[in-house]
């Protein structure tokens, strides 16, 4: 073990600060933040890259299997003060347990699509709450990956990774500069691309999806773009009986993604 750490002016802690705030560093360092013992262990068995586990010496010992896993596996493993974890914790109750974690490359087709799989395609979501909803859903209703836009939120977003209880870790992603046209290329090569969307469309309860299929989800205010629409092989919409004129984006993926399974 390392000295502790107790200075908040730190390089180290500077670095775990700027990871937790910025986006543009996240992505310039190739490196998030993954806080809470179950997401520390969560990358620990997925073999993910820890760089860094920081941890305080009080949650050492209260969770000593769960320190033992992840302090094996990281890189380095830093003793920090509970000051200086006050100071980089983004949670309410921090629980003493800390990872800065390698990125992995999503920005390239990293698993193959396949015909008959069934998987979510999200263009343009913006709330990271909504975005770790998701794909939380997605892993839980057993997708076989999730499919998105490049201008979506960062899905290493410290509420991203909070919010989908791990499944950063563990859901195939592929992030596309080119969603449109990634969507017109699916459609062309036969695959099922459905649009979800409000307006003039099939209902979902009357569509036949046991031959799989990729449902797109789109941004919270705006829903899909047109051309994206256009360039899917079916509209499907979520039959409204009440008098709200849409729903939230993480409960409307919850149920287009559940009818897309459930013929599965």
């Amino acid at each position: 073990m390392t000295a502790m750490i107790t200075a908040k002016d730190n390089d180290l802690i500077k670095h775990a600060v700027k990871l937790t705030a910025s986006v543009k560093y996240r992505r310039e360092t190739g490196s998030f933040i993954a806080e809470g013992v179950r997401l520390c262990r969560d990358a620990a068995d997925s073999g993910s890259v820890i760089e860094f586990f920081l941890y305080t010496e009080q949650a050492a010992r209260k969770y000593a299997a769960d320190f033992d896993k992840i302090s094996r596996v990281a890189q380095k493993n830093i003793s920090v003060s509970e000051s200086v974890f006050n100071k980089i914790s983004d949670t309410k109750a921090p629980q003493g347990f800390l990872c800065i974690v390698k990125t992995l490359d999503k920005q390239s087709v990293s698993f193959k699509i396949n015909k008959r799989g069934r998987y979510a395609a999200l263009e343009n979501i913006q709330d990271p709450s909504n975005m770790g909803t998701i794909l939380r859903t997605a892993e839980a209703l057993g997708t076989d990956g999730v499919i998105l836009s490049a201008d979506c939120c960062d899905v290493y977003s410290p509420k991203t990774v909070r919010g989908s209880m791990g499944a950063v870790f563990r859901v195939p992603m592929i992030i596309t500069e080119s969603f449109t046209e990634y969507m017109a290329q699916l459609t062309r090569n036969g695959f099922h691309t459905y649009a979800s969307t409000p307006h003039k469309a099939d209902d979902l309860h009357c569509v036949d999806f046991s031959q799989g299929g990729i449902m797109l989800i789109g941004n919270e205010g705006n829903g899909l773009k047109q051309q994206t629409i256009d360039a899917c092989f079916k509209k499907v919409k979520i039959p409204m009986k009440g008098r709200a004129e849409s729903l939230n984006a993480a409960a409307a993926a919850a149920i287009l993604m559940y009818k897309l399974m459930e013929s599965d």
